[in-house]
């Protein structure tokens, strides 16, 4: 397999090359090409299987297992009851979040002065969209997803334990142990770090089994996690505060680093690390992620925590609001989503209500239940982005990765009309399309005065900058090169 050619700059202007991604790089990350001699034509290109091999077969008692955790839509989601796919297959026999059955399941419920938490449906996760399957005028077509870290840590000798143990793939006893680690991404990012921890616990205790058959002995198990998106905010969580829920009261939180006992390593790929102008968007205006899906009204996605999870920070200046251009909005105040009449309090999206509360026909008490929901969503993500933001010393032991991308323009700033509420995005920055290179690095100098080094509460090892967009983070060659070097030979 071949890999680790670091390409030019994507983005028009001065071509930059190898040796500006060495500049770029904190740390010294091995893996990364000989840098390429100005004014040459072609590149190189290692070969993986040459420089992997010997580690990807040597397998003891001391290597961690890989945990892939996927992000938002990164997992199948699974009606039991009627067997239909709610997220990762479209076309027939998959919801259609467009009819009021549909919507009801794609949504999570709604009820006034009932918790979060307790606001539970049948849905479930049904395993790591590793290819999403959809159908578009009677032609299945397939669209890779995470295949690609999976494919990634194939060249290292990880091998997806859940295909083992369902007979789907005989790999024999001379490999490692890879999982993939699903959730529902609905639901809020530390529900399901608490999920994560005993999803741990329960593959450590299988790992201790297997070690103790090919070894002779147990040892201690911690793992090694690769998470994309959104999984990186639910891993860094966890990392930090292990499978504690937040304050009630809303303060902030104190880090224990609890989730160290299971995590000695964590790799996070394209994570808005502080958050995305596209959930705001998404959340004002609906969303279609392809044109042969179909599309998401916004007060579908608003019964959502997660995605108000994903908001930018007000002191990062990421909304402009008016002629005056203000900034610094607190977007998780409800009273601003009322004013602006936002996703669930839309007056369009009255409708999309009475679908998903079909038991309540006052138009006045549905709008009530959903301003309730609003504001439970937007207190929760205050608590969350609380947690995270707080500056943090990596204890011994424990190790922060980032791989992110900087050579697309993303949006950075929306403008803001307040006479409608309508958005229209004002500034484009670098990153990958999605998430900015300020917020995959929680870079505080956003939104401030510029100083000359990184201002940061993430304690980050190191990092590395790839050309490429979001999903293409995890298909380019550098990508597996590095990751498999963080994961079979640096130094521990």
């Amino acid at each position: 397999m071949r890999g680790a050619v670091l390409r030019p700059l994507a983005a028009p202007g001065p071509k930059h090359y190898v040796g500006g991604m060495r500049r770029r790089t904190r740390g010294g990350l091995a893996g990364v090409a000989t840098a390429i001699v100005a004014g040459c034509a072609s590149s190189a290109e290692p070969d993986l299987g040459e420089i992997y091999t010997k580690a990807a077969r040597f397998h003891d008692a001391e290597r961690n297992p890989v945990v892939v955790i996927p992000g938002i839509l990164g997992s199948k989601l699974v009606d039991p009851a009627s067997g239909k796919a709610v997220w990762g297959a479209f076309g027939g026999g998959a919801v259609d979040p467009e009819t009021p059955e549909g919507a009801r399941l794609v949504a999570l419920p709604m009820k006034e002065g009932v918790p979060l938490a307790a606001l539970r449906d049948k849905v479930a996760p049904a395993g790591v969209l590793d290819r999403v399957k959809l159908s578009f005028a009677g032609l299945p077509i397939d669209l890779n997803a995470y295949f690609h870290i999976l494919k990634a840590l194939g060249v290292g000798g990880y091998r997806d334990e859940g295909l083992a143990l369902a007979g789907a793939v005989d790999y024999g006893k001379k490999h490692f142990t890879c999982f993939q680690f699903d959730y529902d991404w609905r639901r809020g990012n530390v529900e399901n770090a608490r999920r994560l921890h005993e999803f741990l616990v329960e593959k450590a205790a299988y790992v201790r089994s297997e070690r103790k058959k090919q070894f002779g002995t147990e040892g201690t198990v911690k793992f090694d996690v690769v998470a994309h998106s959104m999984g990186g905010l639910l891993a860094r969580y966890y990392l930090e505060y292990g499978a504690a829920d937040l304050p009630a009261d809303g303060s902030e939180p104190k880090i224990t680093w609890a989730g160290a006992e299971q995590i000695e390593r964590l790799i996070v790929v394209g994570t808005p690390n502080a958050g995305s102008v596209q959930s705001l968007i998404q959340l004002v205006q609906g969303a279609s992620f392809a044109p042969v899906l179909p599309s998401y009204r916004s007060a579908i996605l608003g019964t959502m925590p997660a995605v108000y999870e994903l908001l930018p920070r007000a002191r990062h200046g990421a909304v402009v609001l008016g002629a005056k251009k203000e900034r610094g909005e607190d977007l998780l105040d409800v009273a601003l989503w009322e004013k602006l009449g936002w996703g669930l309090l839309a007056p369009g999206e009255e409708s999309t209500l009475a679908e998903l509360l079909p038991d309540e026909h006052d138009a006045k008490a549905r709008r009530r239940i959903a301003r309730d929901h609003l504001r439970k969503c937007l207190d929760r993500a205050r608590a969350f982005q609380t947690a995270l933001d707080a500056p943090a010393s990596r204890p011994k032991g424990v190790s922060l990765y980032l791989i992110a991308g900087d050579a697309v323009r993303t949006a950075a700033v929306v403008s803001v009309d307040p006479t409608d509420g309508s958005l229209e995005v004002a500034e484009r920055a670098p990153g990958d399309g999605t998430v900015l290179r300020t917020s995959a690095l929680m870079d505080e100098r956003a939104g401030a005065p510029w100083t000359p080094r990184l201002i940061s509460p993430i304690p980050w090892n190191q990092v590395m900058f790839l050309f490429t967009d979001h999903l293409g983070l995890t298909r380019d060659p550098a990508f597996t090169d590095n990751v498999l070097y963080l994961l079979l030979e640096d130094r521990r």
